[in-house]
């Protein structure tokens, strides 16, 4: 099966270099090119690929803001001339980063670690991928001020909500993000994911401990060691999916 890709890249003459070097890879697909990051972000929502090539500097929004804005995020390579952003582009946790002008070689390597990835996603989900909810190997994109970070939904033990936006923990993290509770509740695999009340989403591969809180409610331990509590509404749900 062919791996569908969008290239995202403001110069034409990058895009057409890019697309005849991946001739040599007929297991990459390019379905569409985009010029900017709005025009990236529309196509990504609607063609669902499972890998993009990004420029980062673009004019208006860069390729980080792009991912910011995107719900469901694909694998990214990203091509740039500026090597400044290299760091950066790791620190999010990117498949590669490829200079411009693109080397056949570097290309050829990115492509195998992208096939090993998918590879191991696929026997981990037992060859399934689907559309719905977003599992706990999809990856979201964090961007909070100048630091980013991919992360996969697994990693994350809870959400907590901050008005209209919704802090995310993950590791010794807690970024914000412009989504709120209600947006992710969603979006995410209610066999994972529990809304435990008003304010929190908690996942449940993440529990350590409970026990009885006070008005019929239950507290619940994670494993990064906060400590939330379950109301007595959801309680009631709470128990019949863990079977208490």
């Amino acid at each position: 099966m062919a791996i569908k890709t969008i290239i995202i890249d403001d110069e034409r003459l990058a895009r057409n270099e890019l697309k005849k070097l991946l001739q040599d890879h007929p297991d990459i697909e390019v379905i569409e090119e985009a010029a900017n990051a709005d025009e990236g972000i529309e196509k990504i929502e609607h063609f669902n690929p499972e890998l993009i090539f990004l420029d980062i500097q673009m004019p208006g929004k860069t390729g980080f803001d792009l991912l910011a804005e995107v719900e469901k995020v694909p694998k990214v390579i990203f091509t740039t001339a500026y090597d400044e952003y290299a760091i950066k582009a790791f620190e999010v946790n990117a498949l590669d980063y490829l200079l411009k002008p693109i080397e056949p070689k570097r290309l050829a390597d990115a492509i195998h670690k992208l096939q090993d990835e998918l590879f191991k996603e696929k026997i981990g989900m037992g060859g399934v991928f689907n559309r719905g909810p977003l599992t706990e190997i999809d990856q979201v994109f964090v961007k909070d001020g100048e630091r980013c970070w991919f992360v996969k939904l697994g990693e994350i033990r809870l959400f907590e909500s901050v008005g209209n936006y919704a802090k995310v923990f993950f590791g010794t993290n807690k970024p914000l993000i412009l989504k709120s509770l209600n947006a992710l509740e969603e979006r995410l695999d209610e066999r994972m994911f529990f809304r435990a009340n008003r304010k929190h989403i908690i996942n449940l591969r993440w529990i350590e401990k409970i026990e009885p809180y006070f008005n019929g409610g239950l507290l619940v331990d994670l494993k990064g060691g906060e400590k939330i509590e379950v109301s007595r509404r959801q309680t009631v749900k709470f128990k019949e999916m863990m079977s208490l």
